[in-house]
């Protein structure tokens, strides 16, 4: 076996070092962009689901409006069925006048009740239109504050190859106030 004596130069060295120890400031950029690639995942879904709740409180005030729009057309058929016996009774012979008298009277009565259930449909499509306005607001803040985590990565990674260190700074600040906006967005 022939031993020998290894002649190394200062750019092998050098590589040597940074192969062990790693460039700092590439290691806290890219621990910067992991810590906010995991948060812009949760903001993105929790922006989803609210996004979603928000979609599925809208499509439900959508059905009871048109449950309440069914319910006052049958209100309105009721009504022509009334005027059509008020009518008739005026027009026929007193026997048959009382029978659709005491018609005219039950229409009025079953459109007193159509009437009700239509109103509340209505009550109700319009509280679950402002609820699913209300649930649709944490998603424009999180949709803001991913916005802006996304600015923070693009600068990290313009400041990894570029190597500057303030890009860096800019990088965390634009990242900072993006988790702020989000937060707020899910606390709100």
């Amino acid at each position: 076996m022939e031993e020998g004596f290894e002649v190394r130069g200062h750019d092998e060295h050098m590589l040597e070092h940074h192969a062990h120890n790693g460039d700092d400031l590439a290691m806290r950029i890219a621990v910067l962009t992991a810590i906010l690639s995991t948060l812009g995942a949760v903001f993105s879904y929790e922006g989803g689901a609210a996004q979603n709740a928000a979609m599925i409180l809208k499509n439900e005030a959508v059905l009871k409006k048109t449950e309440a729009s069914d319910q006052w057309a049958f209100y309105q058929a009721k009504s022509q069925k009334q005027l059509i016996a008020e009518t008739m009774s005026e027009l026929v012979e007193e026997g048959r006048a009382a029978k659709l008298k005491e018609k005219a009277a039950r229409y009025e009565k079953e459109k007193a009740e159509i009437k009700l259930e239509a109103e509340k449909l209505d009550k109700e499509s319009a509280r679950l239109n402002l609820e699913s306005e209300h649930s649709l607001h944490p998603h424009h803040r999180i949709a803001q504050g991913m916005t802006l985590i996304q600015v923070g990565i693009a600068l990290a990674s313009i400041a990894a190859l570029t190597k500057r260190r303030w890009l860096v700074w800019l990088a965390g600040g634009a990242a900072a106030v993006g988790v702020a906006i989000a937060s707020s967005g899910l606390l709100a």
